[in-house]
């Protein structure tokens, strides 16, 4: 883990994506990042410690589950599922893959000097990861957090002030969390000397997504090997893509196997007919979103637009670089469920195999069935489909209560 850092490069592109677009102001301290993680990451040091927390403090390998009976309840017949495996990044300390990400940069802040952690978070899975961090190294965190995310996920909201962080409410915009990531950046701009921000997902300027890519790689290796283990590699490996933390996590390790498929699904919210989702890849056009070109949900004039999903984690207007350029390649396809299709997964899941998996990751879930169909048609045979459960849903408990889902 961590011997070679992903992709870095002094440009930091993905094909025609990717880069640094800030103000000046941030350059120096993305230069000084951008030699940390060149130097740091793959030292004996950090990964001996980055190695040992993961092992004994995330509770890392997470199980690689066979979720049999959510299988037959979406493909009763067995015509297109042969085998249906969930890795389980919901078992993870503080319920997200996102603590792999949050444990890793704070980490790098202590090592770089910083004294002081700034996040966003929009579900609230990486601000409890980032403030579960900072707690953990001794460092204060402040969390960015759009007031309508605030509200609809109370739980880790408290979950954050409890382990010390002090939330930041987001009261412009949409107060979602394209509005938060906005006011991090405003404090990371006016604090850049001694504060470290903690970017959630593989998206902002270069070198984050490098970074937060070969921190959620673990996950990808992980579940490479336990296949492997099974006696093969999966057929479809399966993610919900919001800025894409988790999808590039799962599929750094399948990218060199060139049969196996890879699958992002985004939040088709009310439906892609509507103006009311968050598929930046079916709906987006190419544009520059927190410092780095990719995909954008903006209008033409290239403002940004409001978007909705169902899930806080996927209700964001843009989409982490490397997923924009695995789109153009076509190395990987991307799908959007709806909210009603994620909120009736959710529901499956938990009644099939006792599972209660956020609504993030029940936008996957949400499109196993047609996943399989296709790719079975083609291989003329059932296939096998890795699934990354990227979170508990314990967050999401009130809003399958309010759609009659409980």
């Amino acid at each position: 883990m961590l011997e070679r850092v992903e992709s870095l490069d002094r440009k930091g592109t993905f094909g025609r994506f990717g880069g640094r677009f800030v103000a000046e102001t941030l350059v120096p301290a993305l230069e000084e990042l951008e030699r940390a993680v060149a130097e740091v990451l793959p030292s004996q040091t950090f990964r001996r410690e980055l190695s040992e927390l993961f092992d004994n403090y995330v509770g890392r390998p997470t199980p690689l589950f066979e979720a049999r009976r959510f299988a037959r309840s979406v493909d009763p017949d067995g015509a297109s599922i042969q085998t249906l495996w969930l890795k389980r990044e919901d078992l993870c300390h503080t319920g997200a893959h996102k603590i792999n990400n949050a444990l890793g940069q704070v980490l790098l802040a202590k090592a770089m000097g910083k004294t002081r952690i700034i996040a966003e978070t929009g579900a609230g899975q990486h601000g409890v990861a980032t403030a579960t961090a900072a707690a953990l190294l001794g460092l204060p965190c402040d969390v960015y957090q759009g007031e309508v995310d605030m509200q609809r996920q109370a739980p880790n909201v408290a979950r954050m002030e409890l382990l010390g962080a002090r939330v930041r409410p987001v009261r412009t915009g949409s107060r979602t969390l394209v509005d938060a990531m906005n006011e991090a950046m405003r404090d990371w701009v006016t604090n850049v000397r001694t504060t470290y921000y903690c970017v959630g997902s593989a998206a902002g300027p270069h070198p984050y997504p490098t970074l937060v890519a070969t921190l959620q790689r673990v996950i990808g290796d992980e579940a490479r090997a336990q296949c492997l283990a099974r006696g093969t590699l999966p057929d479809v490996v399966v993610a919900c893509v919001g800025g894409g933390s988790n999808a590039i996590g799962m599929w750094k390790a399948f990218l060199d196997d060139a049969d196996v498929k890879l699958v992002g699904v985004e939040a088709a919210g009310r439906g892609l007919d509507t103006n009311e989702h968050a598929a930046t890849i079916h709906r987006g056009r190419v544009g520059v979103l927190h410092g780095a070109k990719t995909y954008v949900l903006c209008d033409e004039f290239g403002q940004i637009v409001p978007t909705h999903s169902i899930s806080a984690g996927l209700d964001y207007p843009g989409v982490g670089p490397e997923h924009a350029a695995l789109r153009d390649s076509n190395r990987a396809t991307y799908m959007a469920v709806t909210d009603d299709e994620a909120l009736s997964a959710a529901h499956d899941m938990a009644r099939t195999e006792g599972i209660i998996v956020a609504l993030e990751s029940a936008h996957a879930l949400g499109a196993v069935a047609e996943i399989a169909r296709r790719d079975a048609l083609a291989r003329g045979r059932p296939v096998r489909i890795a699934v990354c459960l990227s979170g508990r849903g314990d967050k999401d408990l009130s809003t399958l209560a309010s759609h009659g889902r409980c």
